[in-house]
């Protein structure tokens, strides 16, 4: 009886090296070869056993059972990193595993100008690869992602802070928006604030100005000019009489502007409302956003675009007739 279990024994320790080696074999075995690099995503909360399989159907994992055993055993399937990874050579498990728990490749830059509008940010987003325009437009519209971040109920227009940013194209939308609002609130900080509640403005109302000046200005130096024409109005009660507010909205792009659209009523067309649009017509940038509560000590109250790009600014309704006729023959 004796050496029946010594013998059951040496044979259950034989079949446990012979297991355990054949476990060490496959787990040091490399994937079939590739005929190409490979690129693939881990979305946020991507489980395990799912991105095994797929890796599998895609020809970089041979046994996507054992892979993900071996993972949950050593604990290492809650450090895999989600973002964009890039395979060229045939890995073994191991070798997979380790470059999933890596860092991932090198990330997606894309450049949001000045003066885009949400609409136009979501669909350079899309246009970079982060993702349908639907996705972004189902965050922006959600009333708890607004509330969340602090952002007026009109929406995230004017606040989506053009800058050069990087992402994985694995990225959720939301985080993606939370990072371009993080820079604005980082840009601007609390001296935005302050500065604004001494013109008499709220941050909204302020940021609603350098949507403003970011679209009529084109120069640099005529930021601070523009600014001051319409603080300059606003204290009088005149009507900004802003052409971009009457573009604001226009699905297909189109930038004229007739005598009838002056005189159409619309929530942004400042031809029409007193005081400034309800909300920002754009996402301005550092430099109208400073402009916007930091005005030129001038007396201008209005201003007419020479066609260069540079502006003729007035301070009295004749010598503005007198720069429009110079300027702008046959327009309005």
């Amino acid at each position: 009886m004796r050496r029946l279990v010594l013998a059951v024994l040496s044979a259950v320790v034989v079949g446990l090296g012979v297991a355990a080696g054949v476990v060490a074999l496959l787990l040091h075995r490399p994937g079939p070869p590739l005929a190409a690099p490979l690129t693939f995503t881990v979305a946020e909360g991507t489980r395990l056993g799912d991105l095994a399989r797929d890796l599998a159907d895609r020809g970089l994992l041979r046994a996507p059972g054992l892979f993900t055993a071996w993972a949950r055993l050593t604990g290492r399937d809650r450090q895999v990193h989600w973002g964009e990874y890039v395979v060229s050579t045939a890995l073994s498990p191991l070798e997979l595993l380790d470059r999933l728990t890596g860092p991932p490749a090198p990330q997606h830059s894309v450049t949001l100008p000045e003066g885009l509008t949400a609409r136009e940010v979501v669909g350079l987003l899309e246009r970079a690869g982060f993702g349908a325009a639907e996705s972004f437009d189902c965050v922006l519209d959600d009333p708890a992602f607004l509330a969340a971040e602090e952002l007026p109920a009109a929406g995230a227009e004017g606040y989506l802070f053009p800058d050069t940013y990087a992402f994985p194209l694995a990225t959720p939308p939301d985080r993606i928006l939370r990072t371009m609002l993080a820079r604005f609130r980082e840009v601007t900080g609390t001296r935005f604030a302050r500065r604004a509640w001494d013109l008499g403005l709220d941050v909204p109302a302020a940021v609603t100005l350098a949507s403003l000046i970011e679209e009529e200005a084109a120069r640099a130096d005529e930021r601070r000019l523009v600014s001051a024409v319409f603080h300059n109005r606003l204290r009088r009660g005149m009507p900004l009489q802003s052409d971009p507010t009457v573009l604001y909205g226009r699905p297909n792009g189109d930038r004229t502007i007739s005598r009838a659209d002056l005189r159409r009523a619309t929530p942004y067309n400042t031809y029409v409302i007193a005081g400034l649009p309800p909300a920002p017509i754009a996402n301005p940038g550092r430099a109208s956003l400073e402009a916007a509560v930091d005005p030129a000590a001038v007396d201008y109250l209005y201003f007419v675009a020479r066609g260069d790009g540079s502006h003729e600014f007035s301070s009295t309704l004749a010598a503005h007739n007198a720069a429009v006729a110079r300027w702008q023959r046959g327009g309005r």
